[in-house]
């Protein structure tokens, strides 16, 4: 059988997660499934945020690639189950684009970002109907602090929300008093809660992406944390056994020498 050729278009993509499923391909692709895809997809799309977090427009490339074959590869095991076919994927998403762009083609005219962001909600509201709720299209396996903001997004779309962020600052300070407050776990979580509810909300008046600021973080204290370690390993001494302001002076340390 040929090679397949012309690997630059989306049709030879297409053709070639075909014949991976086909009864004389790849066990392993024709045993997947819907679900059998979830985990790994999800993976790629975090692994997709890392490229775009570092910058690194080779690493994006790549595991946008990767995204690209799950979502085919979904495509694929829909359209031999009879569900869709990828060209259902294309029209339903090209229509919508059109639906909600009025601005650009249809007639309607738009001051600013701002007001393009509305008409997309009210626009998408209209698609679900009247009788269902703004928060309704919220996926719930959205991590839970990306959700927290996202609702708190929708809901300001209509009016609920802080005047301004002193608002939402002095709630929270509310919020840490009670934490404080709380007697028993089960009351320090419910409180504990609260206060990540209300450390989004900033976060979304501020402009700040919730998951993107943890994520780094993350990969701040990472850096930190190893360059102690390898300042021990240097040092001949094992970090477990300095006191915690020992420690504290290599955190310290080490913060100084990533300015």
């Amino acid at each position: 059988m040929s090679l397949p050729e012309n690997l630059d278009r989306f049709a030879t993509l297409i053709e070639i997660i075909a014949r991976l499923r086909a009864p004389d391909g790849c066990p392993w692709d024709r045993q997947q499934t819907h679900a059998s895809l979830r985990d790994s997809f999800l993976q790629e799309c975090y692994e997709v945020l890392e490229a775009l977090d570092e910058g690194d427009s080779a690493a994006l490339r790549q595991e946008l690639g990767d995204l690209l074959l799950h979502i085919v590869l979904q495509t694929q095991i829909a359209a031999e189950a009879g569900e869709f076919e990828v060209g259902d994927v294309i029209r339903g998403i090209n229509a919508k684009l059109i639906h909600r762009h009025p601005h650009v083609f249809g007639s309607r005219k738009v001051r600013d970002t701002d007001e393009v962001v509305r008409n997309w909600e009210a626009l998408k509201q209209e698609e679900k109907g009247e009788d269902t709720s703004i928060l309704d299209g919220v996926p719930g396996q959205l991590p839970s602090l990306g959700y927290s903001q996202e609702v708190q997004h929708r809901v300001a779309q209509v009016g609920f929300d802080w005047e301004d962020v002193d608002g939402i600052i002095e709630k929270l300070a509310e919020e840490v008093g009670e934490l404080k407050q709380a007697d028993g776990q089960e009351q320090q979580a419910q409180e504990f809660g609260d206060l990540l509810f209300t450390l989004a909300n900033i976060a979304r008046r501020l402009g700040i992406d919730l998951e993107s600021a943890l994520r780094e973080a993350n990969r701040k204290f990472y850096r930190r944390f190893t360059h102690m370690e390898e300042a021990c390993r240097q040092r001949g001494v094992n970090i477990g056994d300095l006191s915690f302001d020992e420690q504290n002076a290599l955190w310290e340390e080490a913060k100084k020498s990533q300015e």
